[in-house]
C-alpha cells in the first residue's frame, strides 16, 4: 500500500525510491512512503499563499473555536486510531498518551481563546512611556508571520507530536507542513485524512509530507518557522542549514536528552517516596518502550541506597509483561522498527563501557508474538559507580528501555551528576524535605527545562516525570535543544512577530483598540451603562459629578468595613509617616468613585465582573474634592455557551479618580459584563 502525501490541496502517491514501514510486532509490511520528486518550493508557497491568508482573516477567537471543533471531531472518532497505533508497538496506555494526549492538547489550546482578543492581532504587555510630556509612547503587538511552519516530528509520537505543534501554530494563524517520521507516518496519515475530510481547517493550512523529507528546508524564508523534535545530532545539522542561517528563520529544537531521576536522602526504603521513585522509574523505562524524549536515562541515588534501589527495580521490572500490545496482559510493547532495535543495541554496548548490566534478560519471550519478527527489547539497567569518571552515561543515549544507576554523596553532588547531561528536558527529585528540594532546584534548574518534585503529597494527582503539559513549557537547555514548545500562550510566540508600535497615545489607541493614557477623550452625553456592547467606543468618556471628602466619610467607612487602621483613625499616630493628617481609605475612594460613575437604572450592563488592576497614587485628606474620568478602555466579545445563552461581552473601563488640582489619586480598571443587541 502506498502512503500518500497531502500537498497542494490533494493526495499524491509517492514517487521515486520508496521507504517501507513495518508492523513493529509482526514484522508485516504496512506500506511505502516517499518524498522524492516533491516540489517543496511549491508546497511551501501553497501554504503561504493559500493557507496563510485564510487563517489570518480569522481572529484569535475564531481560530480557537476552530481548534475546539477539530478537537471534538477527533475525540469522537479517536478509537479508530488505536488498532493502527498497536502496529507501532504501542500498548493501550502508550496509545492513549499519543492519541488522547494529542487531542487533549488541541482542547487545551482551544481554551486559550478566552485569554485572546477577538482580533487578528494581540496587544502584549504594558504601555511604555517614551517622553516627559506623555505625547510619545510605545506598545508591543503580536501578529501572525506571513509564512509557513515546517514541523519535523519524531517516530515515537505520530499523533501527539503532530498535534502539540499544530495547535499553537493554527491558533497563531500560520499554516503548517507536517513531516512525520518515515517509520510511523502511517498513523499520522490516518488522522490527517480525517482532518482534511472534516473540512474544519481552511484549505492550505495543513499539508503532509511523508518520507525522508530531504530538501524540505531548501526553500524556507524569513517569514517561515521551523520546529524539530528528534535526536540532538540531527537537530544540530538542521539548525545549521544554510537557509535557516541566511534567512534567520526561527528554529525551535526539542531534542532527546539524558533526563535524570534523583532519590532524595530522606527517601529511604519503607517511605512512600522510595516506593514512588521506583514506580516512576519503572514506568518511564517501559512506557513506549522507553522511546520518549523525556524518559529517565540516569537514576541517581544515595550511595548507601544503591543496593536497595537495584533490588527494588529488579522486582518491579520482573513483573513487566512484554509482547503483542493488543493482548490485555501485556504492559510493554515493541520498539518501532528493527533499525531502532539495532540502534538501541549499539548504544547499549557503548554504555557498557561505563557500567555493568545489573538488570536484564538474555532471552526475550514476548507474549503472543515472534521475537525474531517483532522489535522487542527487555528493560535493562546498568550501574556506573564512578559517574564523574566514566562519562559515557552522560553522553550516550539508548533510545529504549535502558537506564543507568549512579551513586551520590550529597544532594549538591546529585545535581552535579544530573548536570553532566549538558541540558535535559526534565529531572525528578523524590523527597518530602523542602530544604533538600530547594538545594537541588537551585543547583540543577539552569540545566533542566522542568523539575518534578515527587512525594506522597503530590503523587495522587501528579502527571508524572514524562508528561509534558500543554500549559507548561516543554523544552530544555543545551543538549535538550535550547528551545521551548507548549507553555500555554508562550507556545504561540514562535509563530508570531512581536512589533513595537511608537506614536502619540491617540494613534496607538486607534491602532490597538486599547485606550492609552494621554489619548483624546470622546465625551458622551449618554451614560456608557445605557449602551449595548456594540454601541460603546474605546475612548468614550464621562466626567462625573464631584464629592468633597469629610472626616465623617472616613469614620463611617471605618465602621462599615471594620478597617480601623491607625492612619485613618488616629491623627496622633502619624508622626514619622508620609501622612499629614487622617487619610481616607483607598477602598473608600474606589467605592465613592463607583457611586459617582454608576448609572443605577436597569440597562445593558449585567454585572461587575471584577477589577484587573488598582493603584492609590496620592493621599486624600478631609476637605479634598474628587471626581472621576470614566473611560471605555477595551472591549472583549464573548462567545455564547449554548443556544440558551445571550450575546454579551466584557467591557474594561478605566476609572481615573482625580482631585481638585487635577492630579490622579486612584487608578483602576474594572470589568463589566454588557449585553449585545439582539441579533
Amino acid at each position: 500500500m502506498d502512503l500518500k502525501n497531502y500537498i497542494l490541496g490533494k493526495w499524491e502517491a509517492p514517487q521515486g525510491e520508496k521507504l517501507p514501514q513495518y508492523d513493529a510486532v509482526s514484522g508485516e509490511l504496512i506500506g511505502y512512503c516517499s518524498s522524492e520528486q516533491l516540489d517543496f518550493e511549491a508546497i511551501l508557497r501553497y501554504g503561504r499563499e493559500v493557507g496563510g491568508p485564510a487563517l489570518r482573516q480569522m481572529t484569535f477567537r475564531q481560530r480557537g473555536l476552530m481548534l475546539k471543533k477539530l478537537a471534538l471531531h477527533l475525540h469522537g472518532i479517536r478509537k479508530k486510531y488505536y488498532p493502527l497505533s498497536y502496529r507501532t508497538g504501542a500498548t493501550k496506555t502508550d496509545s492513549w498518551i499519543d492519541i488522547d494526549g494529542g487531542i487533549g492538547t488541541l482542547f487545551a489550546y482551544a481554551s486559550l481563546r478566552r485569554q485572546l482578543p477577538d482580533k487578528p492581532f494581540y496587544v502584549e504587555g504594558e504601555t511604555v512611556g517614551l517622553s516627559k510630556g506623555g505625547t510619545f509612547i510605545g506598545h508591543h503587538i503580536l501578529v501572525p508571520r506571513h509564512g509557513v511552519a515546517v514541523h519535523i516530528n519524531a517516530f515515537n509520537f505520530p499523533i501527539w507530536g503532530m498535534l502539540e505543534k499544530l495547535a499553537p501554530t493554527l491558533l497563531a494563524g500560520m499554516p503548517a507542513v507536517v513531516k512525520p517520521s518515515e517509520l510511523t507516518s502511517f498513523l499520522t496519515e490516518a488522522m490527517v485524512r480525517d482532518i482534511v475530510d472534516s473540512g474544519i481547517l481552511p484549505e492550505g493550512s495543513l499539508q503532509l509530507v511523508q518520507g525522508s523529507g530531504i530538501g524540505i528546508l531548501d526553500g524556507v524564508m524569513s517569514q517561515d518557522a521551523v520546529t524539530f523534535t528528534g535526536s540532538a545530532e540531527t537537530g544540530k545539522k538542521l539548525k545549521a542549514h544554510p537557509r535557516i542561517v541566511e534567512e534567520s528563520v526561527p528554529f525551535n529544537m526539542e531534542a532527546d536528552s539524558l533526563n535524570a531521576a534523583v532519590l532524595g536522602p530522606d527517601a529511604v526504603p519503607g517511605t512512600p517516596e522510595f516506593e514512588l521513585f521506583i514506580k516512576e522509574v519503572r514506568r518511564e523505562m517501559t512506557v513506549k518502550c522507553g522511546q520518549k524524549c523525556t524518559a529517565i536515562r540516569r537514576i541517581i541515588v544515595p550511595r548507601q541506597q544503591v543496593e536497595s534501589v537495584v533490588e527494588a527495580l529488579q522486582k518491579a521490572l520482573a513483573k513487566v509483561t512484554l509482547g503483542d500490545p493488543k493482548r490485555e496482559e501485556v504492559r510493554m510493547g515493541a520498539l518501532v522498527a528493527k533499525v531502532q532495535e539495532e540502534e538501541v543495541r549499539r548504544r547499549l554496548a557503548d554504555l557498557q563501557k561505563a557500567g555493568e548490566v545489573v538488570i536484564g534478560r538474555e532471552k526475550v519471550e514476548p507474549i503472543g508474538a515472534d521475537p525474531d519478527k517483532g522489535c522487542f527489547f527487555p528493560p535493562t539497567v546498568l550501574y556506573n559507580d564512578a559517574p564523574f569518571e566514566r562519562l559515557q552515561s552522560h553522553e550516550v543515549e539508548a533510545f529504549g528501555p535502558v537506564s543507568t544507576v549512579m551513586p551520590y554523596e550529597s544532594i549538591e553532588e546529585a545535581a552535579r551528576i544530573a548536570n553532566l547531561g549538558k541540558g535535559s528536558l526534565v529531572s525528578t527529585l523524590a523527597t518530602l524535605d523542602a530544604t533538600t528540594a530547594s538545594r537541588y532546584v537551585m543547583a540543577a534548574a539552569p540545566w533542566h527545562g522542568r523539575i518534578l518534585i515527587l512525594n506522597r503529597d503530590s503523587a495522587p494527582e501528579s502527571t508524572g516525570h514524562g508528561s509534558p503539559m500543554p500549559l507548561l513549557a516543554h523544552g530544555g537547555p543545551g543538549r535538550a535543544g535550547g528551545g521551548q514548545e507548549l507553555g500555554g500562550l508562550r507556545g504561540m510566540y514562535h509563530y508570531l512577530q512581536r512589533t513595537a508600535l511608537q506614536g502619540h497615545p491617540g494613534m496607538i489607541t486607534e491602532l490597538t483598540g486599547v485606550f492609552q493614557a494621554g489619548s483624546p477623550y470622546k465625551e458622551t452625553e449618554v451614560h456608557p451603562f445605557r449602551k449595548h456592547f456594540e454601541e460603546l467606543e474605546v475612548g468614550e468618556t464621562i466626567f462625573t459629578a464631584k464629592h468633597t471628602v469629610t472626616e465623617a466619610d472616613i469614620t463611617n467607612f471605618a465602621n462599615v468595613s471594620g478597617d480601623h487602621f491607625y492612619a485613618h483613625m488616629d491623627a496622633t499616630s502619624l508622626e514619622g509617616t508620609i501622612f499629614e493628617q487622617r487619610v481616607a481609605h483607598g477602598y473608600f475612594i474606589l467605592s465613592k468613585a463607583a457611586g459617582l460613575f454608576v448609572d443605577a437604572r436597569k440597562g445593558p450592563v449585567l454585572l461587575n465582573y471584577g477589577i484587573d488592576e488598582c493603584r492609590f497614587t496620592k493621599p486624600v485628606y478631609p476637605g479634598m474634592t474628587i471626581g472621576v474620568k470614566f473611560t471605555v478602555k477595551e472591549k472583549i466579545a464573548q462567545e455564547k455557551r449554548d443556544d440558551e445563552d445571550f450575546r454579551k461581552g466584557i467591557v474594561k473601563f478605566l476609572v481615573d479618580v482625580y482631585d481638585e488640582t487635577g492630579e490622579t489619586v486612584a487608578l483602576a480598571t474594572i470589568l463589566t459584563m454588557v449585553k449585545m443587541k439582539e441579533a
